[in-house]
Order: structure tokens, then sequence, then C-alpha cells
């Protein structure tokens, strides 16, 4: 009985063994390359997610064991060509042809190659090569905004609506502390310049950077605006605190402390400065100015994620540009929606200037989802005539937000501004602002008086995700008699009754002149 069950269990191992004998192939085949047909010598082949595999001898051609229970799927590599997969389902025999991994540029100059791989990051779209050593993301941002306005006025109000911004931006980062990065504008149906520079960082915490951006001077200026708590920056921000001009700066930040400072030309963004520059450089030979601008910031909490403490100066020393009138310096800024274009606060162009300086004080403090900030900020304006004087202006603004649901908001040390909010909710959150703005623009009545003015603003913003965000501002303003846009706005009546922009003729009393109105504005926004 013994020998019957020994030959029965030999003869089904038998089987078994022939069976997957069977089922076992060898696949054999040649590898030739695509740019003169030639076998390759060395190429690697082996099964998907095997190990080890065999190569092709000197003429291209190989051998490889395919076990029954493996995949159907060959890989074959060489450093010179690019990685190829052959699927070999019913087949014994394969004629494989690799690319050249080696590519050409427009000129038919042979280039280096580094692969990327996409993914979407906050909502960006970015492609970075496996070891980190190259970064390539788009920056696209539409808002349109509409508002209405409310009041009795003097001067008639347009409603409306329009694409505020219509920005299409290329960052990059490249071998590792190079930065690059290309913005443009078309929101008012033409091309403007925004950012356009390089930037180097030798060591941690040191960048330097040349071409055309936004002198660190300001933080509610710096700030990008798909970060703003409300539709439009403050008054004193928009009129006494520079922006993006052409120049050289350097930028250091360590631990608590952040300084920086630039040498800075003109604004080469806007088509018509570009053109008035141009023209008054051909005309007189007219010197383009430039500016001097420097800050430093102390961040003591700058470990601490939940909370944090901004505080910070900036100076700036500025020589009147030629993208205006020669020698000349204008101080002005709309109201609290860009799509009245009306100027009330305006020193109008103050002629043969010498120099202009700007000093600016700023605060900041953040708990999880509680924020407040405010900015102080000076103009003394300097002419080549020491007998006309100087003239004074200042303003300053203060606000609080709030996350609502959960969120909180994140400051970045190494540019000293906020960053976007990290949301509450798995559908997003919403923010709750208020902002009191002053803004004041009257030096002497012997001099330039170009207004004053306040506004309050509440702000609430809809974050849907890390894309969509939906904004709706009320806010009020208050301009005094002074505010007449350079003597082109009515401010108040005069003896007869009739509206006059002149406050010498006004009869209107003191705190009832000047333009005053209410607005309610809304944002839809989608960064990507």
């Amino acid at each position: 009985m013994r020998a019957v069950q020994a030959l029965l269990i030999t003869a089904l191992m038998l089987a078994v063994a022939a069976e997957a004998q069977a089922q076992a192939r060898v696949v054999s085949g040649t590898v030739v390359s695509s740019v003169d047909g030639q076998a390759i010598d060395g190429a690697v082949v082996r099964l998907q997610g095997a190990v080890t595999g065999t190569r092709t001898d000197a003429s291209g051609a190989f051998r490889l064991d395919v076990p029954a229970q493996s995949t159907d799927m060959l890989v074959i590599s060489h450093p010179a060509y690019d990685v190829l997969d052959v699927d070999i389902r019913g087949r014994t025999t394969v004629q494989v042809t690799l690319q050249s991994n080696v590519r050409f540029n427009q000129y038919g100059v042979a280039v280096p190659r580094k692969p990327l791989e996409a993914e979407a990051r906050d909502g960006l779209l970015v492609f970075e090569s496996k070891d980190g050593d190259y970064k390539i993301w788009l920056d696209l941002r539409v808002q349109m905004d509409g508002v209405v306005f409310f009041g009795d006025t003097l001067n008639p109000i347009g409603n409306g609506v329009e694409m505020r911004r219509a920005r299409v931006g290329f960052k990059s980062e490249f071998a590792r502390k190079w930065y690059a990065e290309l913005d443009m504008d078309f929101a008012d149906s033409r091309a403007d310049l925004k950012d356009a520079f390089l930037q180097y960082s030798p060591v941690e915490g040191l960048a330097l950077k040349a071409g055309n951006f936004k002198e660190i001077f300001s933080m509610e200026t710096n700030t990008t605006s798909r970060y703003l708590p409300f539709m439009e920056r403050p008054m004193v921000t928009r009129a006494m605190t520079p922006s993006r001009h052409a120049g050289f700066q350097v930028v250091y930040h360590k631990s608590a402390f952040f300084t920086a400072g630039g040498l800075h030309f003109q604004d080469v963004g806007g088509w018509e400065e570009v053109q008035l520059r141009k023209d008054n450089n051909s005309a007189i030979g007219a010197d383009e100015g430039y500016s001097l601008t420097g800050k430093v910031a102390l961040m003591p909490f700058y470990r601490d994620k939940e909370k944090g403490l901004h505080l910070g100066a900036a100076a700036s020393y500025r020589t009147p540009k030629t993208d205006d009138r020669p020698g000349a310096v204008r101080l002005d800024t709309r109201g609290i929606s860009n799509i009245n274009r009306k100027k009330y606060l305006d020193t109008d162009r103050m002629l043969d200037v010498d120099n202009t300086r700007l000093t600016g004080l700023e605060a900041a403090a953040y708990y999880r989802g509680f924020r407040v900030q405010s900015e102080f900020n000076t103009a003394r304006v300097t002419y080549l005539d020491a007998a006309k004087g100087r003239e004074n202006f200042r303003g300053f603004y203060v606000f609080s937000t709030v996350m609502l649901f959960g969120g909180r908001h994140q400051y970045n040390p190494a540019d000293g501004e906020f960053t976007q909010p990290r949301l509450g909710r798995s559908w997003g959150d919403v923010e709750l602002g208020l902002r009191y703005e002053y803004l004041d623009l009257n030096s002497r009545e012997d001099g330039i008086m170009g207004g004053e003015g306040e506004g309050v603003t509440v702000g609430l913003n809809a974050y849907m995700n890390n894309n969509v965000k939906l904004s709706l501002n009320y806010g009020l303003v208050n301009h005094d008699r002074w505010a007449n846009g350079r003597g082109r706005l009515a401010t108040g009546l005069d003896a007869a009754g009739l509206p006059t922009a002149n406050p010498k003729l006004m009869v209107t009393p003191k705190g009832k002149a000047g333009e005053d109105f209410s607005s309610l504005s809304f944002r839809v926004q989608v960064s990507f």
C-alpha cells in the first residue's frame, strides 16, 4: 500500500512540474536605436517589478525566462535612451526600438533633460523634478468686482462692475539657489508688467534680487492681493507707500530678525509711465531719479505657529522720477473702491522737488484665527528752493479680522507678511474683518492742501477652498472741504447755494463740507 501511495505522489509532482514547465516560456528579441537603427549593447531587460534581469549582447539580442506567474510586461532601459515598457502577453519574440534621451533645442544643439512630475499644491499647478533641483509653477488670478454707491453726493458716482485683476504669473526655482518670476496683468485690456525679476540665495536667509518688483516698505502693500483681508488696500498705503519699481534689493532674515534694503529706479510696468519716461529722456535728457529704501522688523514668536508678533520700521529717500513731469511729485488715491475713478484726495503735482522722505511704523499680531494689524506713515516733501518750505503728510490704518470656523492665520517670517490662511473646515472657512483708515494730505494753507479723509470698512470673506474666495465689503467714507480732486470736485455750497470746489468760497459749516458716501462691494476671486 505504501509503495502505491509513493508512486501516486511522485506522479502528481511530475504532472505539476510538467504543467508549470508548459506554462513558463522564454522571450527573446533584439533592441536597436531610433537614431541609426544599430543594435544597442548593454541594455537592461527585466520583468516589471523584478530586481534583476538580463542584458543585450553586442548584436542587441537577449533571452529571458518568463515564469508562469510573472508579469507580462518587460522594462527595457539604457543610460542613453528613454525607458520603454513592452507588453509580451502571447508573445515569445519582440523587436524593440529605444528612443534616444538626447533632446535638441530650436538651434539644433543638444540640451540636458530633467523629467518633471506634475501635482497640485494648495490649488496651484506645480511641475518639479524628482531631485528637487528644478521647479516651475503657474500663478493665475482673476478678480471680478462690483459696487453700488449710496448717499446724496455733490458729484455723481457711477455704479459698475470691472475685472479688477487678470494676472498670469510664471515662477521657477532652479539650481536650488535661484528663483525667477514673470507676472503680467491684463485687467485693463492691455498688458501691464508686474513682477519680473531674478533672485539668488547664496546662503540660507539671504536673498539678492534684481528686476522689477515691490520695494519692501509696507506690510500691506507687499502682501499679495490674493490674501488681502479687504478688497482694496487702505488709502494711506496706496497714496504714500512705494510699490513696484526696477532696481536691486537685499533681504536677510534669521530667527526673529528681518531686514531689507534696496536701490530703486523707475516704474517700468505701466505703458503710460514708460512712454512719459522715454519722452522726458528724449526731450530734455532728464535723469530718471532713484530711491533708497530700507526696513527692519522683529518677530519675537517666529517659532510659534499658533501666535505671532511683528514690529517693523521703514524709511525711504526718493528723488523725483520722470514717469510724470520731471521734478514733480504727486500724492493721490481713489476712495474705498477702484471702480469710482474720482481721486478726492490729491496734492496735484508739487513742482521743483528735491526729495521726498517716507517713514513707516507697523505692528501686527495674531493668535490662531484672530489677527490685528496697523501702520502709520508720513511723507515729507522738500523743494529745491528752501524758501518754499516743506510739505508734511500723514496717515494710518488699523484693522482686525477673525476666522469664524477654526481657520488659522499664517505668517511668513522670510518676507515679513501674512500668507494664505489655513482653512478650518473641509468646505472652507469664513473671515470677518473691521478696518478704520485715515489719510491727511493737508500740509499747510499757504502750501499744499490735498484733502483729508477717513473710512470704515466691514469685510466678509468666504473661502470656498484654496482656489475660490468670495468677498463682500461695506464701506463708509468721509472727506473734508479740501478733498476736491485738484479743484475739479465740488465739496460744498457757496453763498448762492451753488456747488463749489473752492473751500474759501464755501458757506457749508465745517464738518459738513466734503463728499461723504457709502458703498457695498463684492468680489469673485479665483486663483490657480
